[in-house]
This record gives C-alpha cells, sequence and structure tokens, in this order.
C-alpha cells in the first residue's frame, strides 16, 4: 500500500485544463518532491489530494483510503500547510496548536503533552506565549507545521514550504522534513528551489502543463535526461555574443558578461572551436571547465522540452 497515490487526476476550470490525467505514487517514509513552474498544475494536485478540490475524473488515495470517498477518514490522516496559510493572529503559539488540538478531539492530556514536544523541536517554546501576529515569518510557517503536526499525521503535505524564507529558517525548515521522514511520516512537497528539491527529495515529479513529464530520483534524472556536459570558460573582457555565434552554432550557449557556458556532447569540439574565436577576437581565455549538469538545470531542460 502505497501512502499517497494519484491515479489520472484530471481538474478542468473552464476551458482550461489545470492537471491532465497526473498518477505516482508515494512509499511511506518518502519525501517526494512535485515540482513545476508557476501555473503547471502543483497547487491543484495537491488541493485534490487534500480532499480540497474534488476531480473531474481519477482517484486520489491516502493510506489506500480515497479522499472523496471517505474525506473524514482520509483528513484525519494527513496534515497540510497550503502556501497562502496563516495561524491565527490574535491568538498565541500555544493557545494556535491547543484550537487545532481540540479540533481533531484530542484530549487536553495529549494536546498539552504534543504542544510541549512540538515547541521544542520547532524551536518555539522561548515564543510560546507571543501571539502570531509578532512572529517572523520564518517563526510562522514552523507554527504552521507544528499546527499541522499536533494530530500526528501519517502524511504530510507542504506547498512551498520554504518560500520568502533566510537561509537560516529554510535550512531549519529543511532539516526538520528530513527528520520527520525518518521518524516514519511521509512529506509530499511542492517547491520552486529546485536545487532544495534535489538535495531532500527521494524522488521527484516534474510537471509542467497538467502533465508529468518526469518521474524518479534526482540523480537518477541527471543521468536518464542529459547526455550532456556543460563548459564554462572565463575571458579577460566581456564577449561580443554577436561574435560567438559564428563559431559555436549550434550549439545551446549563455554569456554572462565575460563567462561563457555551453551545453555540448563534446567538449572537446568547443575547446576547439574557442581557441579559433581567441585567436581572431584577441581575448584571452583565463579559465575552462567541464561539469554534469545541475538539477536546475535539467529540470528546465525537462520543462523547456
Amino acid at each position: 500500500m502505497y501512502a499517497v497515490e494519484a491515479v489520472n487526476l484530471y481538474k478542468r476550470f473552464g476551458d482550461i485544463v489545470a492537471v491532465d490525467h497526473v498518477s505516482f505514487a508515494v512509499k511511506k517514509g518518502e519525501v517526494f518532491g512535485l515540482l513545476g513552474p508557476n501555473g503547471a498544475g502543483k497547487t491543484t494536485t495537491i488541493r485534490m489530494l487534500t480532499g480540497v478540490l474534488k476531480p473531474d475524473d481519477g482517484t486520489a488515495k491516502v493510506m489506500g483510503i480515497d479522499v472523496h470517498e471517505e474525506p473524514i477518514k482520509a483528513k484525519s490522516l494527513i496534515g497540510v500547510v497550503p502556501e497562502e496559510a496563516n495561524p491565527y493572529p490574535d491568538l498565541t503559539v500555544r493557545d494556535n496548536l491547543t484550537l487545532v488540538g481540540m479540533l481533531y478531539g484530542l484530549t487536553q492530556g495529549d494536546i498539552e503533552e504534543r504542544i510541549r514536544g512540538l515547541l521544542k523541536v520547532l524551536d518555539l517554546y522561548e515564543a510560546r506565549n507571543r501571539k502570531a501576529r509578532t512572529l517572523s515569518k520564518g517563526m510562522r510557517q514552523r507554527l504552521l507545521i507544528a499546527m499541522a503536526l499536533i494530530s500526528e499525521p501519517q502524511v504530510l503535505f507542504l506547498d512551498e514550504p520554504t518560500s520568502g524564507l533566510d537561509v537560516i529558517n529554510a535550512r531549519k525548515i529543511r532539516d526538520l522534513i528530513r527528520s520527520l521522514a525518518k521518524a516514519g511520516v511521509t512529506v509530499l512537497l511542492t517547491t520552486h528551489n529546485i536545487e532544495e528539491a534535489g538535495a531532500i527529495c527521494d524522488r521527484v515529479a516534474i510537471i509542467n502543463k497538467g502533465h508529468i513529464v518526469a518521474l524518479g530520483n534526482p540523480d537518477e534524472l541527471k543521468i536518464k535526461t542529459s547526455k550532456h556536459m556543460y563548459l564554462l570558460a572565463v575571458f579577460n573582457k566581456p564577449l561580443k555574443e554577436e561574435e560567438l555565434a559564428h563559431y559555436l552554432d549550434p550549439y545551446e550557449y549563455r554569456v554572462n558578461g565575460r563567462k561563457l557556458s555551453v551545453i555540448c556532447e563534446d567538449p572537446g569540439d568547443v575547446m576547439e572551436r574557442l581557441l579559433s574565436y581567441v585567436k581572431s577576437s584577441g581575448v584571452k581565455m583565463i579559465s575552462i571547465q567541464t561539469s554534469q549538469p545541475s538539477f536546475e538545470e535539467v529540470f528546465l531542460r525537462l520543462v523547456r522540452r
């Protein structure tokens, strides 16, 4: 049994098809990333999986339970942190958590015990009596995650969990996601931070225009989707793109001041072309190196494709 299962999910808004028969499955204890550009269908897919939206076709299951046939039973197993969510601003950190615990029907004793644990794990204990409106964005995000975790869900859905956070708070959220997965919680997240997803996700699905265009481990996707190398050369002065076109056509390349990056299968051929360019233009090449594509570069190539 999978922790989360999407089978041919389809959702249309008027003439716009937001999600077009999307299918994937998430294993128990897995960190699974749903990646894609704005408007790709990520949030709509999450909303169908969490029971907020009813699909026009297809099935959404959590721990084997159909989210739309048994919504109460399914929702008792999940925690959700939407991208635009906010805690109740005039309640304290503790009171926000208490309220959510009561809504889940927890006993007062269980609520107190879980609040103590969550406040310590999420580094919110010192702020427990502060009103939510006085918290920083990073602290509010951690509070939202605590509110989603107080019911001890088996599956946690996070929509852009580190969006707008500084480096320190983003790292805290990533560390928390890893620790939750180690404890057996399944985490399904969306993010625009592609390298972050590549670092913390066991597997990812890349969605574009409502379709899944790639699915797998980030490192596997690098190997499967790109046989190309990336060549980076640095010169002593800014480059003229119109001059380079004569030497590098038909290679895909990018100029940024004195830096040149080229996507190629044969770095040797590119180096020969660049040496010819250097001889004719009078510029000097300061350094040159090759590398495998980053996960962000693989993502961009898949989406463009």
